[in-house]
């Protein structure tokens, strides 16, 4: 069997919820329809008319990239220009085309995630957090018969998670009453009659925006024909999303040697560096594609170097007066993601057990060339 559009799209969700979003980002599906059965993926940084090409080629029915195809309002949908010929491939071969871009990058396990790993930092954190859950708990009363089985519903449903440990959750012991009136179909009791039954109250909490799928979990494994329960927003911050990372090496580098390891960790044949090349290092900060505006942000956190893409000439000299070292690698390492997105994607379908294949595009979008 093959997974619909849509169910891809929800696993893809699952890595890179929509709402880590920077407000205004063009995400989300950008041509076509999620409505029909996939039998293709392709993952690509950048949609281009060669990637379109290949994707024809290859039988693709849904394309996910990491750059939009459409970010500025299109002012025509005209065939007969290049830009045109792009959506006329795409529509005459019934391709669907997915983007997922800022809510990648700030995801855990998302692109910034996937650029620092061949770096080897440690004691890694968010360079600027842009977003953090809110958490809320659930009580809910459950015979003791069930009580088991709607613990164990709600942690699959992504209840009770703190950290690496599941089924997280407390639990005490009452008894609950009830009578059944007329018209009722009670599990327990009959009509007329108050009921006292042996109950656990169980507390457990969740992140906010899977609340829908918690109570839905938690009401199909509880027996009760009316549940009891509540729902409490919480205060204490839940987990934190944001974009770029920043960590430490093991060991002081120089700039050079730092920015030499740089190429070879993320296959490119040259880059720019602003700074010193003997002077030492060892905090680096990471943003994928183009960092400009986080240069303040990653000084002000103690960076000695950060690396990312498209610095401008008088940002660089900013930059060198703040004393923050720069690695400029291109806004193309962002590549990293077309890995990344295809494994997970690949993890979920086996999982599932469907037989849609997770292709990754072969052609490099990078429109800089070093001579």
């Amino acid at each position: 069997m093959f997974a619909n559009g849509q169910t891809i799209i929800q696993y893809l969700e699952q890595l890179a919820p929509k709402h880590l979003a920077v407000e205004g980002d063009r995400i989300g599906l950008q041509v076509g329809t999620l409505n029909k059965e996939i039998k293709k993926v392709m993952v690509t940084l950048d949609v281009q008319e060669n990637v379109v090409d290949e994707a024809i080629d290859q039988g693709i029915d849904l394309i996910i990239s990491h750059h939009a195809l459409i970010y500025r309002p299109l002012k025509h949908l005209r065939f007969d220009i290049p830009g045109g010929k792009i959506f006329e491939k795409l529509i005459k071969h019934d391709i669907a085309v997915y983007t997922a871009h800022t809510n990648l990058d700030a995801a855990h396990g998302g692109v910034n995630d996937l650029l620092i790993q061949p770096l080897g930092l440690e004691e890694v954190e968010i360079l600027e957090t842009g977003y953090v859950q809110q958490l809320k708990k659930l009580v809910v009363f459950v015979p003791k018969t069930h009580h088991g089985e709607v613990l164990h519903a709600m942690a699959e449903a992504g209840a009770g998670w703190i950290g690496n440990y599941s089924h997280c959750t407390f639990n005490i012991e009452g008894f609950g009453t009830f009578m059944p009136r007329e018209g009722t179909n009670p599990y327990i009791g009959s009509h007329g009659n108050l009921e006292k039954v042996e109950e656990i109250r169980i507390e457990t909490i969740f992140p906010a925006e899977i609340q829908s799928k918690v109570v839905r979990a938690m009401m199909k494994a509880h027996p009760y024909e009316e549940v009891a329960y509540d729902i409490y927003p919480l205060d204490i911050p839940g987990k934190p999303y944001g974009i770029g990372r920043i960590g430490k090496l093991p060991q002081p580098v120089s700039l050079r040697e730092l920015a030499e390891k740089v190429k070879t960790a993320y296959g490119v044949s040259g880059l720019r560096v602003v700074g010193v090349l003997d002077e030492m290092v060892q905090k680096v900060a990471v943003v994928g594609g183009d960092g400009n505006s986080f240069v303040s942000k990653a000084s002000f956190k103690g960076a000695d170097v950060l690396i990312t893409g498209d610095i401008y000439y008088h940002t660089a000299h900013d930059a060198l007066t703040s004393g923050l070292n720069i690695i400029d690698p291109g806004h193309h390492i962002e590549k990293v993601m077309k890995q990344g997105v295809a494994n997970f994607l690949k993890g979920k379908l086996d999982e599932n057990k469907y037989k849609t294949d997770v292709i990754i595009s072969q052609i490099s979008t990078d429109p800089f060339q070093f001579l």
